[in-house]
């Protein structure tokens, strides 16, 4: 499967941004999660959503960031609020062909291009 994510751009501190990533093909059997990866620093988890739903969040953005997927778009979201310069980075969604989520970018199997998210102070 082939992921394509969008949305990102500029935003000041304080705004929001929402991340999409869709597929190429149905991904309803499969967990997604969302990444990112600051200049100089390694790729960080920041949520993951089971196939069934279930949803684990990273505990820097637990109550700033929602995830969500629609599986008739297959598009899973990352809606992102009150950010922060710190956000800034390329975020990347990715593909796990099990049932759970992971917060492990070694455990998804495929992986969208990624998208850049800058936040300005």
């Amino acid at each position: 499967v082939q992921l394509q994510a969008s949305g990102g751009g500029l935003v000041q501190a304080g705004g929001s941004l929402r991340l999409s990533c869709t597929a190429s093909s149905t991904f309803s059997n499969y967990a997604m999660g969302w990444f990112r990866q600051a200049p100089g620093r390694e790729r960080e988890f920041l949520a993951t959503i089971s196939s069934g739903g279930g949803i684990t969040y990273e505990e820097s953005v637990r109550g700033r960031f929602t995830i969500s997927r629609d599986n008739v778009k297959v598009t899973v979201y990352l809606q992102m609020n009150s950010l922060k310069p710190e956000d800034t980075a390329v975020y990347y969604c990715a593909a796990r062909t099990r049932y759970g989520g992971s917060r492990y970018a070694s455990e998804y199997e495929y992986w969208g291009q990624g998208t850049l998210v800058t936040v300005s102070s």
